[in-house]
């Protein structure tokens, strides 16, 4: 055990006599003092670990010492002991950041376990947290080989989430490796689930998890019925970590009413995907029902810009009741404050949809911009990076506002991002797509050990330009270059979180229900 320094400052220090004795055969070393000021000097003349201050000296206080040496050394555990229950005297200690707070008299059990509360619990929660992990590491590698269906999958991706959150705050890097490994196995299994289950999926419907295209029919016009105001919040690019990080946030101002998932359809692209979600359709049958509002990958021009329409006519053909609803994207800090600024006006109506966009400028910037791709480093970088945009944006302050009032709010997203490390090289026309995780085109040329191929797109109800057109999804982590400046590209481009393929990351995405407190 590291050494341990504890300063005790009581004026009836004869009395813990004993409890000093039983610290000191355990192996902590404690300085008595039986005043404030002396406490103050011991304090700026040594290191210690932890303070015991008594509530109730002669001279300088408790709660006065507490507050000179806060200001000396804020990080330090400081626990005031007092006989003192009034519920006043607690107050104080909370204000002046107290860290713990014990009744006299107490026991040797009390002492200790404060102790190792404050000076040992990183170790022991280590300790603990990798043990657990361990354990469970067995039983997920079990699990990956059994036949899972899309819920068990779900729930193996979930679990891997939290032991990669749980994990992240150890130190122990073999620990972080040996769940990353694990998770490349998870999504070189999964990979072979929905290469295998895809398109049964959407040639039979009853099959198939909930879908993109599901997800209004399904979860937010069963939340009209009464008439409290819903708000649809879609953040683009948000994978199931990131809602993770964020919820907690979330969870002081809303209370979360349910946690669930649905998958991306095929490609995890927001053209295809969200286009989805505001349509109720799929790709094939959007571009079927409304020629002119859908753009195919070959054509320039943006893929997203009839989102308000899709929605209205989704209404229209599926709620089929009276629907006053409000759009907003929002892709900058001014669109987020005007917004933030109209929210009585929308109080005023059934279904408020809103989307940001900042984590999707997030994953392209970290392309583009050495510096953010120096911020974000990792999936931790990238998780702590959007946690941090959240706690800054007028999304939350949006939410803090609507906290105050009657209102449902659901969050989630149109797909997730994976963060590819290996290359595959495709050779193909001047015409073919240029995402990175799937590509849409004529002859193409790949490894088919590296892909999911869909020689014929309707039978999964995707587009198809021309007859020769086929689709080609990356697995796992690889993503797609070609042999013409292979080296730049690869460079370029490895280690950079991207979508459009079939992973976990893309797939599996976070549904969230919120209601007011």
């Amino acid at each position: 055990m590291q050494e341990v320094k504890i300063l005790w400052a009581d004026d009836e220090i004869d009395l813990l006599r004993a409890h000093i004795m039983l610290l000191n055969e355990k192996g902590y070393i404690v300085k008595t003092v039986t005043n404030g000021n002396d406490a103050v000097d011991a304090f700026k003349n040594n290191n210690f670990d932890l303070v015991f201050l008594d509530e109730n000296m002669p001279g300088l206080t408790g709660l006065e010492t507490l507050t000179i040496l806060k200001g000396l050394q804020p990080n330090t555990p400081m626990v005031l002991v007092t006989k003192n229950e009034e519920e006043h005297v607690m107050e104080e200690a909370i204000g002046s950041k107290i860290d713990d707070y014990l009744i006299k008299p107490v026991n040797p059990k009390q002492i200790l376990l404060t102790i190792k509360k404050f000076t040992e619990n990183k170790r022991l929660v280590s300790e603990k947290t990798s043990m657990a992990y361990q354990q469970d590491f067995r039983n997920l590698g079990m699990i990956l080989n059994d036949n899972l269906d899309h819920e068990q999958w779900a729930d193996v991706y979930k679990k891997l989430i939290y032991w990669e959150l749980s994990l992240e705050k150890l130190d122990d890097s073999s620990m972080h490796e040996i769940l990353t490994n694990q998770k490349s196995e998870a999504n070189m299994q999964f990979f072979k689930f929905i290469e295998k289950n895809y398109v049964k999926w959407m040639q039979k419907p009853e099959t198939a998890p909930l879908l993109s295209h599901e997800i209004f029919r399904k979860k937010v016009f069963p939340a009209l019925e009464d008439d409290t105001p819903t708000f649809f919040i879609l953040i683009d690019n948000l994978r199931y970590d990131q809602w993770k990080v964020i919820h907690e946030i979330i969870n002081e101002y809303f209370r979360l009413e349910e946690e669930s998932h649905y998958y991306s359809i095929l490609p995890t692209a927001t053209q295809y995907a969200r286009n989805a979600i505001f349509s109720g359709l799929t790709p094939l049958e959007i571009e079927k029902t409304f020629p002119n509002h859908w753009t195919n990958d070959d054509v320039e021009g943006a893929k997203n810009l009839h989102e308000e329409f899709f929605i209205e006519q989704q209404i229209n053909r599926i709620y089929r009741r009276e629907c006053k609803f409000s759009y907003h994207k929002i892709i900058a800090m001014e669109k987020g404050k005007e917004v933030l600024d109209i929210l009585p006006n929308l109080m005023n109506n059934k279904l408020n949809v809103l989307v940001y966009n900042f984590v999707d400028m997030l994953s392209h910037a970290r392309t583009d911009m050495a510096m953010i791709k120096e911020l974000a480093n990792d999936e931790a970088a990238y998780r702590s990076i959007t946690a941090s945009w959240f706690d800054h944006s007028p999304l939350l302050e949006t939410l803090k506002w609507l906290s105050q009032k009657k209102v449902k709010v659901m969050i989630t997203t149109d797909h997730g991002t994976i963060r590819v490390k290996r290359p595959s090289r495709v050779v193909a026309n001047r015409e073919t797509t240029s995402n990175l995780r799937y590509k849409q085109g004529k002859n193409l040329n790949y490894n088919e050990k590296e892909v999911f191929a869909l020689k014929n797109p309707l039978e999964a109800k995707l587009n198809r330009p021309h007859m020769n057109t086929n689709f080609i999804f990356a697995k796992e982590d690889y993503y797609f270059v070609y042999p013409n400046n292979y080296n730049h590209f690869v460079n370029y481009f490895n280690e950079t979180f991207q979508h459009g393929g079939i992973s976990l990351e893309e797939m599996i995405i976070p549904f969230a229900t919120y209601t007011t407190k």
